[in-house]
């Protein structure tokens, strides 16, 4: 800023627009409140139906947000202005006074083009006649001016640095990057420029000092629009993989724990920090994922890390952060192409990883992270959206789904097609498949609408997250898993088990709407009313083989029979015996929990016997494990802890299954935890070799007095519910329901046993 613009600032029109920001920040104010309030919560609030449901409902939701973007970024601005204003008046009143008290000292300041000059009415030579020598005050001067114009300058660029990038964050909208003062924002800016200066080195010349600096400042804006998007496309996106690549594998015999433990952090402070950055829509950083997406095949030339692939090094970061939904589809679509040209059987050096180095520090063991798929597939995992429109319907939301042809291509490939090779170390699981492993969490992920590792704390604030979208790839993965090639995929597939258990768990209350009336019962749509358009739809005989399958899997069957139960005890809970209605609802839910409980012991006891044919022994063993589902359901959560309870008088209620809050269940669930967990401290003293051992009969014995405990509790605070079960005989109905499996051949005909 040079000396006149200061000295004869005028700031009336600048007062003019921080006073108009404030004003717009208020009336952005009252309508973000109006948009979520009024709008967004009676949107959901809403029964929608055709293409209302479809369209209408979602747009509502993002307009709202947008309202709330405004609003932030408003806010922003506003104070950035204000700051500046503020600092700009202070150092106009600073220069004035400067160039105003000069006279006192003979002194006098006149502007010169851009600049300025100081000069002194005594002449220096006057000096010899006893005059002090003014060259000293006119410098003092000049500096003290040109410290002011300076920070004015400063203050003056900082800002404008500030509002580009809040500008530039967003296209098209309205970017939500929050700041508290200018100060703030600049200094975010400036730490990103520092920190790229440090990963523009050799990674071989940072050291370890370096690094704690780099991952420290790392952890501490993963979360800061401006700091992420400055810091990524500043370093670009070459120079990010080569220079991690550089220091996750060093040059051979230079192990340094110190640095190995630098390494890690770093992993994961790139991740989030990366991803964080690709959430931002300026053209740079389109640039950036244009280019990184254009790195992923070829190698990136370096000696490091045995030269690896650009997708390599890139799906190791990505394992953590939360990443933009478009570049994670548009960056799998790319790998998914190249992995289809080079994926195969023998030795492969793209499968197989043989010319890979290892780039993983988390589960190292079991996942060196050389399979660039696997840590691609947990960036899936942890980003719902993008999962589910990875493997979205090529139908679109509500197609159903009755061929192959009709399955996801990424999807029909990744669970049919692709060879997968184990990356474990010596000391990891023999055999075990880490991208299989990743691929369920993806998947947990696209059907559940929230990462699969989500707590279930935050479920229970959040609510639930079922879409048409969600449910529309659930209905893919039932189709594929209960299909024919179903039993095989899952035997061979054995990391998937426990993922497809949760899936299940989290549409439980879907599978039994479709699997109620099975049998001698009829379909009560009462009981399990049609809801929002998160169903799914699996149809009776698609329900009975996605069980028939879940069933032959020790993990997937503990993980499906947790949530059966504990969504029959919500049911029960849901429909308190108040009235013959709700008596009679209890009882549907009741014979349907009994009915999938059936299905899924009966598989588990076939497959078993199968498997292990003439060794009893381990046969007991395999079903006394499966026993032990329990301990799920008086965990933290089941699956991802979502079970949608049609409570009475409403067709989109739905609670929220984290039976360790108890202050948000009934009293059948919490009854359900305290006898287990009691049953559970006593069992300690046991033997563990005689807890595995459950034979056939003592398998469906126990099936059979846990849904008969459920009834007795329901029932046993109630005469009129006592009396109506004796009449109607619940006991026989529950029993029939569970131990009939067998004989209803045509309502229960679902999978047969997986025979290698």
């Amino acid at each position: 800023m040079n000396f006149e613009t200061l000295f004869h600032a005028n700031f009336s029109l600048l007062g003019d627009a921080v006073t108009d920001w404030a004003t717009l920040v208020r009336n952005l104010g009252e309508l973000q409140k109006d948009a979520e309030t009024n709008l967004h919560q009676a949107a959901d609030k809403a029964n929608w139906a055709g293409m209302n449901q479809q369209v209408s409902k979602e747009f509502i939701g993002k307009t709202a947000g947008e309202f709330a973007d405004a609003h932030t970024q408003a806010s922003t601005i506003h104070q950035v202005l204000s700051d500046t204003l503020g600092e700009l008046r202070g150092y106009h009143r600073q220069l004035t006074t400067a160039v105003e008290n000069g006279p006192k000292r003979s002194l006098s300041v006149f502007p010169s083009g851009d600049a300025f000059m100081v000069t002194s009415s005594v002449p220096p030579q006057t000096a010899a006649a006893g005059e002090p020598d003014r060259t000293a005050d006119v410098t003092a001067l000049r500096d003290e001016i040109q410290g002011i114009l300076d920070k004015a300058t400063e203050s003056d660029d900082s800002a404008g640095t500030v509002l580009r990038a809040l500008a530039d964050q967003s296209e098209r909208g309205f970017s939500d990057a929050r700041y508290k003062d200018r100060d703030s924002a600049a200094k975010a800016i400036a730490d990103a420029q520092a920190m790229a200066k440090i990963l523009a080195k050799d990674p071989h010349d940072v050291s370890n000092t370096e690094l704690n600096t780099l991952n420290t400042t790392l952890a501490k804006y993963k979360g800061d629009a401006l700091f992420t998007e400055r810091f990524t496309t500043e370093v670009g996106a070459k120079k990010l993989l080569t220079f991690y690549a550089g220091v996750a594998d060093p040059y051979p015999g230079t192990y340094d724990p110190r640095r190995s433990e630098q390494a890690k952090q770093l992993q994961k402070n790139l991740g989030n920090v990366v991803g964080q950055a690709t959430l931002s829509d300026s053209e740079k950083m389109r640039t950036w994922k244009s280019d990184m997406i254009a790195l992923g095949p070829g190698q990136l030339g370096i000696d490091d890390a045995s030269n690896p692939t650009g997708f390599v090094v890139m799906s190791n970061l990505m394992r953590f952060g939360n990443y933009d939904d478009q570049f994670l589809n548009d960056y799998g679509d790319k790998l998914l192409a190249y992995d289809k040209k080079v994926n195969g059987e023998g030795i492969n050096l793209w499968v197989n990883n043989a010319n890979q180095s290892d780039l993983n520090y988390w589960g190292y063991k079991n996942d060196r992270g050389r399979d660039p798929v696997t840590g691609f597939l947990e960036a899936l995992g942890h980003n719902a959206g993008a999962s589910s429109e990875f493997f979205a319907s090529p139908g679109g939301a509500g197609a159903t789904v009755n061929a192959d042809s009709e399955v996801n291509e990424h999807l029909s490939y990744l669970a049919k097609e692709r060879v997968w090779a184990s990356d474990t170390t010596l000391e990891g699981k023999h055999g075990y498949v880490a991208g299989r492993d990743s691929l369920g969490h993806a998947l947990e992920a696209a059907t559940t609408g929230f990462p699969y590792d989500t707590t279930a704390d935050v479920i229970k604030t959040s609510g639930e997250h079922r879409t048409r979208a969600t449910a529309a790839v659930m209905e893919q993965v039932a189709y594929l898993y209960g299909g024919a090639d179903g039993p095989k995929m899952l035997h061979s597939q054995p990391e998937l088990a426990d993922s497809l258990g949760k899936m299940a768990g989290a549409y439980i209350d879907d599978i039994d709407y479709h699997l109620s009336g099975v049998g001698d019962y009829e379909k009560d749509d009462a009981t399990f009313p049609e809801k929002y358009a998160g169903r799914a739809n699996f149809t009776q005989q698609g329900a009975i083989n996605f069980l028939s399958v879940l069933g032959q899997d020790e993990n997937s069957h503990r993980a499906v029979t947790a949530a059966q139960h504990l969504y029959t005890l919500s049911a029960l809970d849901a429909y308190p015996p108040s009235s013959d209605t709700t008596i009679e609802h209890a009882h549907d839910a009741l014979t349907t929990g009994a009915q999938a409980r059936g299905i899924l012991d009966n598989s588990r006891v076939q497959q078993a016997e199968t498997t292990y044919k003439e060794d009893s022994d381990e046969a007991n063993k395999s079903l006394g494990r499966s026993g032990d589902w329990i301990k799920l359901g008086v965990g933290t959560t089941v699956g991802v802890g979502i079970g949608a309870i049609p409570l009475p008088g409403s067709t989109a209620a739905a609670v929220v299954i984290a039976p360790v809050a108890a202050d948000t269940v009934g009293e059948a669930v919490n009854t359900f935890i305290g006898h287990q967990i009691d049953k559970g401290l006593e069992d300690e003293e046991k033997d563990p070799a005689e807890k595995s051992q459950l034979t056939s009969s003592e398998f469906y014995a126990r099936g059979e007095t846990q849904l008969g405990n459920a009834y007795h509790t329901y029932v046993s605070g109630s005469s009129e519910a006592t009396q109506k079960a004796n009449v109607q005989n619940w006991n026989a109905d529950i029993k029939n329901a569970y131990l009939g499996v067998g004989s209803h051949e045509n309502d229960y005909r679902g999978r047969t046993p997986y025979k290698d």
